[in-house]
């Protein structure tokens, strides 16, 4: 039965989707983690909602709507940021003005443009096996560069994330590194539209993270342990997926789901 289960994997499709699957687990470990401790979630949810307006302003105007999808995200991390800064709009309404904003405008881009009903779907639940190699590469870039960021600025976020109060005292731009976070959360959250799509890309990108908080301490550790679930809840959701001819995206969200009400109980 194991060995053919793991015959799946004698296709390129489904190489290319385990390769897609695996980098995109390391990438929601390591930025995940950030958007737990600094309780962002709902503005995770909100940039991947807005990032719809971009998606569907690519299709209607014939480029590559990732491209574009990039693009809203990006700005609507900085708009929620900078418009949540001010006394009067509380963050909450920012994100929820921005996320409706950015769903209405791509639905009716969408509606306005021609054979979007192909790829809707796709991008509403994800189709990790229609990803391609060059998904493959992008997503590995942007890990690494990810990465990277966090190595240079590591104890930074460490001080934003626990204590802002004191990096602001100590001289800390905690403003801006908020902003660079939100844009970092930005890009992982479009690359992850590919996987699980629109709907639940919060759920891959905050799963992992929370499973390896209840059981790890120090985040190097933490990153490193929700980067090896979130490895294990692709794999296991390919093979599922596969052997049940269900939708690859749901059957990882709901195998990482099923982790983390196990895990609670236990952890209890």
């Amino acid at each position: 039965m194991i060995e053919l289960q793991l015959d799946l994997f004698q296709y390129d499709f489904m190489r290319v989707a385990l390769a897609a699957g695996l980098a995109s687990a390391v990438l929601c470990g390591i930025i995940g983690i950030y958007v737990i401790l600094n309780k962002i979630v709902f503005i995770s949810d909100g940039i991947a909602h807005a990032a719809f307006g971009g998606i569907g302003l690519g299709y209607f105007l014939g480029f590559d709507p990732l491209i574009f999808g990039v693009g809203s995200a990006v700005l609507t991390a900085v708009g929620i940021g900078m418009v949540s800064g001010r006394a009067r709009v509380s963050e909450d309404t920012a994100i929820g003005v921005f996320m409706a904003t950015g769903m209405a405008l791509g639905v009716m881009l969408l509606t306005l443009s021609k054979g979007y009903a192909r790829d809707l779907y796709g991008y509403l639940f994800g189709n990790i096996l229609a990803v391609t190699i060059n998904d493959v590469l992008l997503i590995s870039g942007l890990t690494l560069a990810i990465m990277l960021l966090i190595y240079i600025l590591y104890k930074e976020f460490l001080i934003m994330s626990f204590d802002p109060v004191y990096g602001e005292a100590i001289g800390l731009p905690v403003k801006s590194l908020r902003l660079l976070l939100l844009a970092m959360v930005a890009f992982s959250v479009v690359v992850l539209i590919k996987i699980v799509g629109i709907i639940m890309v919060i759920a891959l990108l905050t799963i992992p993270g929370a499973i390896s908080r209840q059981h790890l301490r120090g985040l190097p550790s933490i990153m490193a342990g929700s980067a090896v679930l979130g490895s294990i809840f692709v794999t296991v959701g390919l093979i599922v997926s596969y052997m049940l001819d269900v939708p690859s995206g749901a059957t990882i969200i709901l195998t990482a789901a099923i982790f983390f009400f196990l895990s609670t109980l236990y952890s209890r």
